[in-house]
Formats: structure tokens, C-alpha cells, sequence
């Protein structure tokens, strides 16, 4: 029976098509039976259309020539991997009627309206012949409304009982054949029936209930999802697998004595071991943080009917093996924290590919059962001296400065407001005259704020927003050590612009949406722009190689070439490193929600490098080790 049409296996006196079925049983059923019907069907259907006259308000059914049912989405990782699927009231997804298993249509028919290629979408001669099968058996196998009213009941009308709502019923039945063939009819019946627990339709109930696509089903897992339709939350297998499987055997009896399936058939059926799936609707995600942020935007973008109705696939930028090792990092990090006394609540970790600029993984929060809130993207936090880079890459860019240029450790002062502003560094003291590398590395707050001052705080933030930070930005003068609040991904993503010496691509957690047949609504192929000046890019990180080597970030040292800068606010508010090799850029921060201080002495350097290079290790484990380009390879501004 495993043909993709509703094609009868041809057999010694059987007929050929379910249509001649239909008609083989309707002669069995006597002439006493068909002398009724045809009376009860000339005064039932010239009833109707005088009817027909008092219902011209009912719906027009000719706009279910456009009618897009409502269907789930579903969101993948990088590779292909279901991270979730959410959906409003209806859980649903929609396939065409070939890609339905022929068993289960065989079973639907049988059980729910066996005339349905007989009759023109009313049977009025279906009431008795239902009597008639349900008292012969003493069970309740066949209905009297047929497929064609039960769509339109489900598409138009209300549940409730009253002889008004039937005869709408059937007047609506009547016209929609008129507009629709019977396969037209019959695949958005499939996929608009209610199959239990918040699943709609043969594709959704088939994955819920048997863990398969509706292509794939057995004749025996058929008979038991056909058998649902007639109360499917109290038959349901999950909640009484007894009363599932009588009513699965009724089914398949039903089939059987239609000729639909031989004995032989029915005695197999009957016994096959059915293995169930699970229930599907409303599942959390595996990576909440990820999902939830992919929401977020596609709701932005979309609407949120759209995300929750409109079928989508969605393909995030994360791997989620990478994500995993973020998670476990972030947790395992947080606990040594708290053993070395550290007071801080939570840790945010977002990593970027500086290739294409796509969220890898994203952490917004240490247990994200107890905090929903994404730290990572929405958290507005001062970053401290992982600014620093901003202000020196502009300062190459300029062409009046290199690293070893020359700049000065000492006291200075500078009007903001109505006041005075007089930077000081970490341990109070000044060094005096050094370069720029010099001061980087060991991360002197001074020098930079002297050297914001001469190349034009404006300019610095021009080069922040061509990279991707967003966040509101003020050129005050303390701008250079942190006094602006950044999120962590705009941290990541920025720094994966020096990463990649200059180019630029829109940072993203999205790869691709498309609709539930294929066509693409948003597509964030990487469009890579060279922003930046390659020889101020590649000068900036072979001074940052030296914080990790010999500066304030050796705790951040790997065993491969890597550049990144510590972070610290002089409230010990937050704490931070940022950091990348060619293939990685990431960000950790470390805080407080309410803004408590952390504790005196919590650095960047002492507390966060650490976790950054924990990540950085199993990330970068079956990685290539790739160099840096180097300043000599470019021309210099």
C-alpha cells in the first residue's frame, strides 16, 4: 500500500480506486437503505436551497483560494541543527497532499467520511448509512458530516451544536466544492484538522505522535492517528494508550470491510509495536539566550504574528557545539569567582567570526532558569580600558602616529563642565614619556586620554560607528577609558573588525529565513567593506599581542598568536577582556545587575582573562593556527 496517491492495490474482484470503492459500498447497502437516502437526500437538498437564500451573509469561501493556514517556526543552528519551534495557538506544518502517507489517507476516509469522492460535499444519506455501520459494530465508526463540513466548520464556523450551524454546514460545503477538486479539499482538511495537544494537521501530529514525517507513517501508526480525530486530547496514546489502540482496531476493521486493506493486512497492522514520539508543542529551547535574541529580531523585523504564524526557517549563525563550550565556560567560570571571593553575580560571553561577522556563541547570562535577562546583547555596561583600542586605532589611521610613537605619562588637566577633569592611572603614579605600545600594554590611562584630546574625541566615535557600536556615545573627555555604556556583542563585534584588518560586515545572528516552501524573506550573506585603514588595523593588534605577552593580559595567553585588551571601570563596577585571533573575536564581561562593586583589586586582567582564554582554548581546538598579517605588508596613512 505504499504508493503516494489513493490508488487501491488491485486484487481479484476489488475495485481499483477509492472512488470505486465508494460506489461498491453504497450498492451493498440495499435497497431499502438506498430507497430512503434518495428520498431523504431530494427533501434534504431542497431544503438546502431554500436555504442557500437565507445564508447569503455566511463567509465566501473563495478566499481559501489565497488562505495561508498558520504554521510554526522553527529555528536552526549554523548546521542545520532544530534549536526550537514556536508558534501561537496552532502548531502546524503544511504539506502537500502527495507527501502524506497513503495509509494515512486510506484511514482518514475510512473512519471520517468513506463516500467523501462520491458526494458533492454534503451526504444527506451519510446520517443513516452512519447509523447503520456504528450499530452493526457497536462502536462508533463512521460520522455523519462529511470531510468537506468538517473544514469548513473548523475554517468558518463556531463549535457550537445547533441545527443552524449544520445547515450553514452544508451550505458552505456546497460551495466550496464548487471552487475546489476533492484533492484541493481534502489536503487542507489534512492539514488544518486538530490531531491534540496543541498540534494541527497530519505533518505536526505525525513528528508529536511518532516522532516521523506524515509521509513515513505505517499503516498502524495511520489507524491511530485517523482514530484521534474524533476526540483527540482523551484518545490520545500519550494520555490512555488503551483506549488509542481500541480505537486504532476499529479503524483498521473499518478499512478492512471496505476493501481497503486485506485481513492479511489488518492481522499485521494489528499487532505491530508502535514506538511513540513526544509531545511537541511549546518545547524550550536547547540555548535559550540564542533562540530568544533570534526572536527578538525577526519580531523587529517581521511583526510577531509573522514569527509565530507564518511558517518560517530560520538558520541562526551559532554552532552549537561552540555555544555549549560558551555555556560551560561561563559557569564554570562564575564558580571561581565566587571560591576566590569574588563578588559578582554574572558573566556575559558573546564570540564573533571576524570573516563573516556571525554570532558563534552567545551567553547572556550565568543560568539562564533563574535570569531570562540577555546580558549579552542588552546589557549597557562601561567597558573600561578595552576602549583603549578605539582611540589608538584612530591615532594610526591619522598618519601622526605608530606604535612606538611617543606619548606622555603625565599629570594633566582638562575643563568639563564646570569643573576640571585630571585622569589618573590604575596605581596613581605617572611614567612620564613612553610609546604607545608601551602604554597600551601596561594600560596607562593617561597617555590615552591625552592622546583623545589631539586627534579629536568625534573622530573616535566616528570610527565606533563605522564598526557596528550603536549605543548612545558622548565625547567627554574621559571617553577614551570607558565612560560610555557598550553591550558585550557590540564589544565582540567591533574588535572582529580589527580581527579582520578592516572589513566589515553588519554583526548578525541570522544566516537566512525563508518561508515554509523554500523562499527567501531575509538573507544575511556576508557583504564584507573595507572600513578601516589595513595598516592602522594590523599596527593596533601587534601592539595588542603584547598586552597578552608581556602586558596586563598575560592570564589571556594562548599557544598561538593573539591580541586583546583588559577592561576595568575605576568603580570596579565591570570588568572585562576582549580579545581574537584571525578566526575569533570574543568578549567576556564580568558584574553585578544592580551595579554593586565588585571588589577592590577585581581587574580585567586578574578575573575575566582567565575565563577568555578557558573559551578561546576549546573553541580554537581543531583550528588551524594562522598568523596576523603583519604592518609591513601595508602601506602606512
Amino acid at each position: 500500500m505504499a504508493s503516494n496517491t489513493l490508488q487501491q492495490r488491485k486484487q481479484p474482484g476489488a475495485p481499483e480506486t477509492i472512488y470505486q470503492v465508494v460506489k461498491t459500498v453504497g450498492k451493498v447497502t440495499g435497497g431499502m437503505v438506498l430507497g430512503v437516502a434518495m428520498l431523504s437526500s431530494s427533501v434534504v437538498a431542497g431544503g438546502l436551497v431554500g436555504l442557500a437564500i437565507s445564508f447569503r451573509n455566511l463567509p465566501d469561501v473563495r478566499i481559501l483560494r489565497s488562505y495561508v493556514p498558520s504554521e510554526t517556526t522553527h529555528i536552526y543552528d549554523v548546521k542545520g541543527k532544530l534549536l526550537t519551534s514556536i508558534h501561537g495557538e496552532a502548531n502546524r506544518e503544511v504539506v502537500p497532499l502527495d507527501q502524506i502517507s497513503p495509509d494515512l489517507k486510506r484511514a482518514v476516509l475510512a473512519i471520517e467520511d468513506s463516500y467523501f469522492y462520491s458526494h458533492r460535499g454534503v451526504n444527506p444519506g451519510a446520517v443513516l448509512r452512519a447509523f447503520l455501520a456504528n450499530w452493526s459494530t457497536g462502536a462508533t465508526v463512521e460520522g455523519g458530516s462529511t470531510l468537506t463540513m468538517q473544514l469548513v466548520k473548523n475554517l468558518f464556523l463556531t463549535p457550537k451544536r445547533a441545527f443552524s450551524r449544520k445547515v450553514a454546514e452544508s451550505v458552505l460545503a456546497l460551495r466550496l466544492e464548487q471552487i475546489f477538486s476533492k484533492e484541493q479539499v481534502f489536503e487542507m482538511y489534512l492539514n488544518q484538522v486538530y490531531w491534540g495537544h496543541n498540534t494541527y494537521g497530519a505533518e505536526t501530529a505525525a513528528e508529536s505522535y511518532f516522532g516521523k514525517s506524515s509521509a513515513k507513517l505505517t499503516l498502524a501508526e495511520s489507524a491511530m492517528m485517523a482514530g484521534l480525530i474524533q476526540a483527540p486530547e482523551s484518545l490520545s496514546p500519550f494520555i490512555d494508550y488503551k483506549g488509542a489502540k481500541q480505537r486504532q482496531l476499529t479503524v483498521l476493521r473499518r478499512m478492512k470491510d471496505l476493501n481497503w486493506i486485506t485481513p492479511q493486512e489488518e492481522a499485521i497492522a494489528r499487532k505491530q509495536p508502535l514506538k511513540l514520539g513526544k509531545i511537541t508543542s511549546f518545547q524550550g529551547s536547547t540555548i535559550p539566550y540564542v533562540t530568544e535574541a533570534a526572536v527578538q529580531e525577526l519580531t523587529k523585523r517581521f511583526g510577531k504574528d509573522a514569527v509565530l504564524k507564518g511558517g518560517m526557517r530560520v538558520q541562526t549563525t551559532v554552532d552549537t557545539k561552540l555555544q555549549r563550550v560558551a555555556e560551560d565556560v561561563v559557569k564554570r567560570g562564575h564558580a571561581n569567582l565566587v571560591n576566590q571571593g569574588v563578588y559578582a553575580d554574572q558573566m556575559a560571553l558573546v564570540a564573533v567570526d571576524p570573516r563573516t561577522h556571525f554570532v558563534k556563541a552567545m551567553v547572556g547570562g550565568v543560568d539562564h532558569r533563574k535570569s531570562q535577562y540577555n546580558r549579552a546583547m542588552q546589557s549597557l555596561r562601561q567597558p573600561g580600558s578595552a576602549l583603549k583600542p578605539f582611540v589608538y586605532y584612530t591615532a594610526f589611521a591619522s598618519g601622526r602616529y605608530a606604535p612606538e610613537s611617543t606619548v606622555s605619562d603625565s599629570p594633566v588637566s582638562y575643563p568639563d563642565g564646570y569643573e576640571y577633569y585630571s585622569p589618573q592611572n590604575y596605581d596613581n603614579s605617572f611614567a612620564g614619556p613612553m610609546s604607545i605600545r608601551r602604554a597600551l600594554e601596561q594600560s596607562r590611562n593617561v597617555p590615552v586620554v591625552r592622546l583623545g584630546q589631539d586627534i579629536g574625541l568625534n573622530k573616535v566615535i566616528d570610527v565606533m560607528r563605522t564598526i557596528g557600536v550603536r549605543s548612545p556615545i558622548e565625547p567627554v573627555v574621559s571617553l577614551p577609558l570607558g565612560s560610555v555604556d557598550l553591550t558585550p556583542l557590540e564589544m565582540a563585534g567591533a574588535y572582529a573588525t580589527f580581527a579582520s584588518n578592516g572589513w566589515y560586515s553588519e554583526t548578525t545572528l541570522i544566516v537566512q529565513v525563508t518561508d515554509s516552501t523554500g523562499n527567501i524573506l531575509l538573507d544575511n550573506t556576508p557583504k564584507p567593506q573595507l572600513v578601516l585603514d589595513p595598516w592602522s588595523t594590523a599596527s593596533l593588534t601587534d601592539v595588542l599581542q603584547g598586552v597578552i605577552t608581556r602586558g596586563t593580559g598575560v592570564s589571556a595567553r594562548l599557544d598561538r598568536p593573539a591580541a586583546g585588551k583588559t577592561g576595568t571601570t575605576s568603580s570596579e563596577r565591570d570588568i572585562w577582556f576582549v580579545g581574537y585571533v584571525p578566526q575569533l573575536s570574543t568578549a567576556v564581561w564580568v558584574g553585578n545587575d544592580d551595579y554593586r562593586p565588585i571588589g577592590r583589586g577585581a581587574t580585567g586582567g586578574g578575573y575575566v582573562a582567565p575565563v577568555w582564554r578557558d573559551f578561546m582554548q576549546q573553541a580554537l581546538r581543531d583550528v588551524p593556527v594562522e598568523n596576523f598579517r603583519s604592518p609591513s605588508e601595508f602601506s602606512r596613512p
